[in-house]
């Protein structure tokens, strides 16, 4: 009497699992796992906004190591069209300085009355011992002016006008009485109004 060998049932369980494996092992039929989290995009979308750098200032303390440095920084934005702020910002590095500096500024701005390319009529604003002065110009003349007053006036967006710092060198007093002299603008209809009067229609004499 022969016995089949128990070898033989092995063999034949071997075989039958050999296409599930194959199956498995095959990298087409192996489903990918999807990312559970997105990964956030870093890219910062361009401003607008208009942002000049007036000043820095790095000072020195002298500590038992050595010299600790801080930096403060000035700052101006503005859209161009009325809108301007001024900002100031202090840290140890010159980046982080600036960048209080933008956040700060753009928590003060204010618009101001400003024709399409000059200012409506004289002014004068002051600040501590600032002092600016400020004259409209005719289309064509250019922005004359220089320093802390240059930027403001750019970032406001004017475009012709004359203007002389008559005070302080300081960069802050006089960006701040630019700033004063840009809040001091009224239009014709504004100072009408002021004096209980109308603006006259075209066509007929006031």
């Amino acid at each position: 009497m022969s016995i089949a060998p128990v070898a033989d049932v092995p063999e034949v369980a071997k075989e039958a699992e050999a296409p599930e494996k194959a199956f498995s092992k095959t990298s087409e039929f192996i489903p990918t796992a999807e990312p559970t989290t997105t990964r956030r995009d870093r890219t910062r979308t361009p401003s607008d906004m208009f942002e000049k750098v007036v000043f820095v200032n790095r000072c020195a303390k002298v500590v038992k190591g050595g010299r600790r440095f801080s930096f403060s920084a000035l700052l101006v934005v503005g859209d161009n069209k009325g809108k301007v702020g001024v900002g100031f910002g202090k840290a140890r590095e010159v980046a982080e300085a600036i960048r209080k500096a933008t956040e700060n500024a753009k928590k003060n701005l204010h618009g101001y009355q400003i024709g399409p390319s000059t200012i409506p009529h004289e002014v004068t604003g002051a600040f501590g011992g600032g002092k600016v002065l400020l004259r409209p110009a005719s289309l064509g003349t250019g922005l004359i002016a220089g320093g802390g007053v240059r930027a403001v006036l750019e970032a406001a967006g004017v475009k012709d006008i004359l203007a002389k710092s008559m005070g302080s060198s300081n960069p802050a007093n006089v960006v701040k009485a630019t700033v004063d002299a840009l809040s001091r603008l009224r239009t014709r209809s504004q100072i009408l109004e002021s004096r209980g009067k109308k603006k006259p229609e075209k066509g007929k004499d006031a």
